[in-house]
C-alpha cells in the first residue's frame, strides 16, 4: 500500500499525448487547442465609429464652424462614403466605417438640427468615438495558444478570424466498466438483494463533461466472462474506468483479471480514505490505463476527482487548478490514512467557508449529492476553526 501522494504522481507519470484531430467550430466547446491563432486582418478592419451621430473634420470645428451640412449616411456593413467638402458632414451609425476625410464622430445626444443643418451642443475632443483600425489587434498577430481550453468567448474570436474549423487535441476513448451481480438496469424494479447501477452512469456523466462520450458496460462477478470482456475493451479503449470488484472479497476476480490479460499493475491499495483499494496499471501492448475504483459510490466519485481529472489535465497540457478553503469548526483526523472528508461550502466576505457534511459512509450517495467538495486532512492531523486546508471542488460555488 502507498501513499496517496506517491499514486497520484505515478498516475501523473503516465500523461500521455493522444494526436490532434480537426473539429467544426461549434463542436470545439470545451476543448482544448493545438494550434496557434492569428488575426487574419486587422481588428477592427477599419476606423470604426463607436457611436449613432456625425462625423466631421475637427480643424473644421475649431475654425469656428459649428453648423454642418449632412450630405449622406453610413450604415454598418455599407463601403466607405468621402466628405464632399469640410462644411458637411456625414450621419454615421454604430458599427460603420468612419467616412473618408473625417476624423471625430459626434453623437446624436451632443446635437440637434435645425432646418436640415446639424448643430453641436457640446464640446467635442479629435478622434472621439471611433475605434481605430488595428487598435486591438493587427494583421498575424497571435490570438490564442495551444492549451487553451476553448470556451464561449472562444468561438466568438475563432469565428471572427474565419476558423470554421480548428485543430483540439485528441481526446482519448474511455470504456466504462462496472462488475457485480446484484447491479440491475436504471428502468428495472430491483429485487430484495439488488440495487440499480448508479455508478456507471456517475462516471459517464463527469465524463461528458470532459468531452468524453464515455461507452458503458456491466460485467457479471464471474472470473471466465470478466477476463473475456476486458480483453476486448483493451484493444479498443485507451482507457478503462472501472467501478468495483478490487477490494479482498471473494467475487472481486479484477485483479487476478488484470494479472492473466498482461496488465501491469502500477500500484493497488492507498492509504487514503475513501478510495483504499484503487487498482491502478497499464497494458503495455496496447497502451491502455486502467483505473479499477472501489465500487462504494462515493469511493468512485473521489478517485475520479482525485486521479482521473489531473490524469487528463496533464494529457491535455492543463493545470489542474488547486483551491483552498476555511474550517468553520474543528477537524480530526486520528488515521495513518490521507482522509478526503465531504463539505458544504459557503461564500462569505469573499472567502470560502466549509463545514463537515454528515454521512453514513462511502456507499452515501445522498451526503455525496450534498457535498460541494471535500477537504484533505493528512494523517493524524488535526485542524481547528479557521484555519486553511486543501480543498477539492466537485461543484460550482456561487
Amino acid at each position: 500500500m502507498i501513499s496517496f501522494d506517491e499514486a497520484l504522481h505515478t498516475v501523473l507519470n503516465e500523461a500521455c499525448s493522444y494526436g490532434k484531430e480537426l473539429v467544426g467550430l461549434l463542436q470545439a466547446q470545451g476543448r482544448v487547442l493545438d494550434e496557434t491563432i492569428v488575426a487574419d486582418r486587422d481588428f477592427p478592419p477599419f476606423n470604426r465609429a463607436t457611436k449613432d451621430g456625425i462625423a466631421i473634420r475637427f480643424d473644421i470645428f475649431t475654425s469656428s464652424k459649428t453648423v454642418f451640412n449632412p450630405k449622406g449616411v453610413a450604415q454598418a456593413g455599407s463601403p466607405q462614403l468621402k466628405l464632399d467638402s469640410g462644411a458637411s458632414c456625414i450621419e454615421v451609425m454604430t458599427g460603420a466605417i468612419v467616412p473618408k476625410d473625417a476624423d471625430t464622430v459626434i453623437m446624436y445626444e451632443h446635437i440637434h438640427q435645425e432646418n436640415g443643418m446639424f448643430l453641436i451642443d457640446k464640446p467635442i475632443k479629435k478622434g472621439q468615438n471611433i475605434h481605430y483600425q488595428a487598435s486591438d489587434v493587427s494583421k498575424n498577430e497571435a490570438l490564442l495558444y495551444p492549451g487553451t481550453m476553448i470556451g464561449p468567448a472562444e468561438i466568438g474570436l475563432l469565428a471572427t478570424v474565419g476558423k470554421s474549423k480548428v485543430w483540439v487535441k485528441k481526446l482519448p476513448k474511455v470504456a466504462v466498466v462496472a462488475t457485480g451481480n446484484e447491479l440491475v438496469a436504471v428502468s428495472q424494479n430491483p429485487e430484495h438483494h439488488q440495487i440499480r447501477t448508479s455508478n456507471s452512469h456517475t462516471l459517464v456523466t463527469l465524463l461528458k463533461d470532459a468531452c468524453i462520450d464515455g461507452e458503458s458496460y456491466h460485467l457479471k462477478d464471474e472470473a471466465s466472462i470478466i477476463q473475456e470482456n476486458l480483453k476486448g475493451l483493451l484493444t479498443q479503449y485507451d482507457v478503462l474506468v472501472l467501478s468495483g470488484g478490487v477490494s479482498k472479497g471473494k467475487y472481486d476476480f479484477l485483479p487476478d483479471a488484470f494479472a492473466a490479460l498482461g496488465i501491469e499493475k502500477l500500484f493497488h491499495r492507498v492509504r487514503q480514505r475513501p478510495g483504499k483499494p484503487f487498482w491502478f496499471g497499464k497494458h503495455h501492448d496496447s497502451s491502455t490505463l486502467v483505473f479499477s475504483f472501489p465500487g462504494n459510490p462515493v469511493s468512485t466519485y473521489v478517485n475520479y476527482h482525485l486521479y482521473f481529472v489531473p490524469w487528463l489535465n496533464k494529457t491535455l497540457g492543463m493545470k489542474t487548478p488547486s483551491f483552498t478553503v476555511l474550517l468553520e469548526e474543528s477537524m480530526e483526523n486520528s488515521t495513518d490514512l490521507t482522509l478526503f472528508k465531504g463539505v458544504t461550502a459557503v461564500m462569505r466576505q469573499g472567502s470560502i467557508y466549509v463545514k463537515s457534511l454528515p454521512t453514513s459512509g462511502s456507499g452515501d450517495l445522498l451526503s455525496l449529492s450534498k457535498a460541494d467538495g471535500f477537504v484533505r486532512l493528512n494523517p493524524k492531523e488535526t485542524m481547528t476553526a479557521g484555519m486553511e486546508v486543501p480543498f477539492l471542488r466537485t461543484k460550482r460555488i456561487m
